[in-house]
């Protein structure tokens, strides 16, 4: 008898965790899928590049505005009408997305339908990390947060790949309706294994003010770097773009320190581990962005590959990632948060530092064990620095807290991508000596002036990548009260599968 409710328990937790697992992956998968369909988006709609880009930067924007709101939402109403609601607006404007723009034949109806898709995106992502914690006893949260993390990230590095596949094979409408499927899979598990969980006491007031702010600069900010290099540094848009993130990022700081029940508790700051992971995430995707951006040109432009092939080298990356992240999930428990991110660290410093050797005349192998390394160290220190994140916290905060460390998984990239490019185009300058060079085409510079600018890129990330495995080595584990043993809450047991 005992044995079957321990089997049942178990396969509610496994239920569970392939229900935030699916939010995850749908979420982060839909950041990267469109990139590869928008030549033909745009063709379709007879737009200009710089129009049809807005199909991803809207999708940004709004999640990148909308996470910390949701994450704070959920700590008051519950995670499962949040989780459930965001898959409900996610699929529907997943179907929006494929059908009305072709429908009516309206490309700003893609544009709005692509905002409610991440609106719904932003809700499911906000709250993964914090339903691991929430739900699962302490025990399996390493290896749970392994498999939601390891999802997300496969999500991101996969999506140009299955975005190629659907739009050469089917349509470009496909890259969307193939979320309404799984959103109603998730949406029927999500109601039957998610426990419903009484509200928290509901506070005086929902920080509107700090909900404006922190939507109006991040949204600002990233689109100022995401468009910064298509229209100009010095271009008044995006000045006036920069400044109004400055302003009102600013104010959101200053907001947040006097309001009762803030939006972001940036007291929790204070606390010297905390700071270190959560500089560490940043860090992680902000050098990971910076490198996937790039490493495509490297292989088509000095290496010569096409673009299927290189698309194939990069995918060890991926598997490596994956690899890296299951394994953190299984060693968590016993060997501990701070010793898997520092051998994490190493393997990403090693992998950077490989880079640096890279040359015109480097082996495939070569580039494929650096893509080995870093895509290992970074499944590796997802895990560990996730948990630490979240185990440090009161569980009062486990939303707020979530929606932060999934806002650190997607606004870094936006950010890194731009940073990196800036450093390429200083490393080709440094060595052309002639700045009309980058006003070219990658294809029509010579190899060797742009393998200068991978060299200084490369090393640029090794920088980056020491200071991820200084972080690491300065962070301590520690876990709040909340969860100790016997003070797990029996309110957030997952429901067995079989209980009606």
């Amino acid at each position: 008898m005992e044995s079957d409710r321990a089997d049942t328990k178990k396969k509610g937790f496994s239920l569970l965790i392939i229900s935030i697992s699916l939010a995850t992956f749908m979420s982060a998968l839909d950041g990267t899928i469109v990139n590869i369909a928008l030549p033909t988006i745009s063709e379709a709609f007879n737009v200009t590049t710089s129009m049809v880009s807005w199909v991803s930067t809207m999708y940004l924007l709004v999640m990148a505005g909308c996470v910390l709101i949701f994450g704070k939402v959920s700590d008051v109403i519950g995670f499962k009408k949040v989780f459930l609601s965001g898959f409900l607006i996610f699929t529907i404007g997943s179907f929006a997305c494929g059908f009305l723009p072709d429908f009516i034949y309206s490309f700003n109806v893609l544009i709005g339908s692509r905002a409610l898709q991440a609106v719904g995106g932003a809700m499911i992502t906000a709250i993964g990390p914090a339903m691991v914690t929430a739900y699962i006893p302490m025990e399996q949260k390493g290896k749970a947060m392994g498999i939601v993390l390891t999802f997300a990230a496969l999500g991101t590095a996969i999506g140009p790949t299955i975005g190629g596949i659907l739009t050469q094979f089917l349509s470009w409408n496909w890259i969307f309706f193939i979320n309404v499927p799984v959103g109603i899979c998730a949406i029927l598990l999500g109601a039957k294994v998610i426990p419903s969980i009484k509200a928290r006491e509901r506070p005086a007031g929902f920080d509107r003010a700090g909900a404006v702010l922190i939507f109006t600069g991040l949204a600002s900010l990233l689109f100022a770097l995401s468009e910064g290099q298509t229209l100009g540094w010095a271009d008044p848009v995006i000045l006036a773009s920069m400044m109004l993130a400055i302003l009102t990022l600013g104010g959101f700081v200053w907001c947040e320190l006097r309001a009762p029940d803030p939006l972001l508790e940036l007291r929790l700051f204070k606390r010297k581990n905390f700071l270190l992971t959560n500089t560490t995430m940043v860090l992680l995707f902000f050098s990971f962005a910076g490198i996937s951006y790039l490493l495509p040109f490297y292989l088509e432009y000095v290496q010569g590959y096409t673009p299927s092939t290189a698309g194939l080298i990069l995918t060890s990356l991926s598997v490596a990632m994956m690899v890296g992240g299951i394994l953190a999930g299984m060693l968590y428990n016993r060997a501990g948060g701070r010793l898997l991110s520092i051998a994490a660290g190493i393997s990403i410093v090693a992998g950077y530092f490989l880079m640096t050797r890279i040359r015109v005349d480097t082996t495939t192998g070569f580039v494929v064990l650096c893509l080995i390394l870093i895509g290992f160290g970074l499944g590796l220190m997802l895990t560990p620095a996730s948990n630490m994140i979240m185990n440090s916290v009161s569980k009062k905060y486990q939303g707020m807290v979530s929606s932060l460390t999934s806002l650190e998984r997607f606004a870094p990239m936006t950010i890194g991508i731009a940073i990196f490019n800036l450093v390429f185009i200083q490393g080709i300058d440094a060595i052309a000596r002639h700045n009309a060079i980058t006003r070219l085409a990658p294809a029509y510079i010579r190899k060797e002036v742009l393998t200068a600018g991978f060299d200084l890129t490369f090393l640029f990330a090794l920088v980056v990548g020491i200071i991820i495995l200084v972080l690491a080595v300065l962070a301590r584990q520690e876990t709040h009260p909340d969860y100790q043993p016997g003070n797990e809450d029996p309110a957030t047991e997952p429901i067995p599968s079989d209980r009606k």
